[in-house]
C-alpha cells in the first residue's frame, strides 16, 4: 500500500506490524488518534512526514505477512484474539507490575518521588481496565458475535438493551481515551522509561515492563478502535 500525508493513521496501522512499529517509534498515536491524517499526526508528534513516509516504504518491503488480516477476518476470530491475547496479557501483567512498583517505590521513592505518581496512575488504569474488559467480554463482544451469526442467517438477533452497538462502542472508545491519557502520563513521569544511572535491576525491569504494557495496549486499542468497532457498526447497519 502506498501511503501519503493524506492517509489516515489507522489505515497505516492496519497495513502490517512493520508500519505500526514505525508509528510507535515516532510516538505517533495510531490507536486513539487513528482518524488523523498522517501529515497532521507528524506535526503533532514533531517529526518529519517525509522521513516517516520513507521509513514506511522501507518497512513495507520487509514486512512479513500477518497471522490474519483482521480487516477481513471473521469478527468472532478478532474478539477471540483480543480476549486470549490482549485481555490475558493485561490480566497477567497487572499483578506483576503492581508488585514491582511497590518494591521499587519502597527503595527509591525518596530520591525519585515520581515513582509514587506512576504507581497511582497505573493502579487507576488497572482498575479501569478490569472493568473495561469485563464489559467487553460480557456485553459488547457477545453482541458483535451474535450480529455476525445473524448476518450468516445462523440465528435471530435479540434486540440489545443498549439499542445500538454505537452506544457501547462510544463508551469503550471514551475509556480508551482515558487509558491513553494514563499511558502518556506514565511515560512523561518516567522520562520515556529511561531508568536513572543508579537504578537497580528491579527498577530497570519495572520500566521495561511498563513500556511493554504500553506497547501491548497500543496494539489492543488499535484492533478495537480502528478495526473491530467500525466493522461492527457497519455490520449492524447491514443486518438491521
Amino acid at each position: 500500500m502506498n501511503f501519503t500525508t493524506e492517509t489516515k493513521v489507522r489505515e497505516i496501522a492496519a497495513a502490517n506490524s512493520g508500519a505500526r512499529k514505525v508509528l510507535e517509534e515516532a510516538r505517533i498515536d495510531y490507536c486513539c488518534g487513528g482518524e488523523r491524517r498522517l501529515g497532521d499526526a507528524c506535526v503533532n508528534a514533531d517529526v518529519s512526514a517525509e522521513q516517516i513516509l520513507k521509513r514506511l516504504a522501507e518497512s513495507g518491503k520487509q514486512a512479513r505477512p500477518e497471522e490474519l488480516n483482521w480487516s477481513s477476518a471473521e469478527l468472532c476470530q478478532l474478539t477471540h484474539h483480543i480476549r486470549t491475547k490482549h485481555h490475558k496479557f493485561v490480566r497477567d501483567a497487572i499483578p506483576r507490575l503492581r508488585a514491582l512498583l511497590s518494591k521499587v517505590k519502597s527503595k527509591h521513592a525518596q530520591n525519585h518521588p515520581e515513582l509514587g505518581e506512576i504507581e497511582e496512575r497505573f493502579l487507576e488504569l488497572a482498575q479501569e481496565m478490569y472493568s473495561h474488559m469485563q464489559k467487553e467480554e460480557q456485553i459488547l463482544f457477545p453482541y458483535i458475535e451474535a450480529l455476525e451469526r445473524a448476518a450468516r442467517k445462523e440465528g435471530a438477533l435479540e434486540p440489545p438493551f443498549f439499542q445500538t452497538v454505537r452506544n457501547p462502542v462510544h463508551m469503550m472508545m471514551k475509556e480508551h481515551d482515558s487509558a491513553g491519557e494514563a499511558l502518556r502520563a506514565m511515560r512523561s513521569l518516567s522520562g520515556g522509561y529511561q531508568a536513572p544511572a543508579e537504578a537497580c535491576e528491579s527498577y530497570r525491569e519495572l520500566y521495561r515492563s511498563l513500556e511493554e504494557f504500553e506497547l501491548d495496549m497500543h496494539t489492543h486499542v488499535h484492533l478495537e478502535n480502528n478495526i473491530l468497532f467500525p466493522r461492527a457498526v457497519a455490520l449492524e447497519d447491514a443486518v438491521i
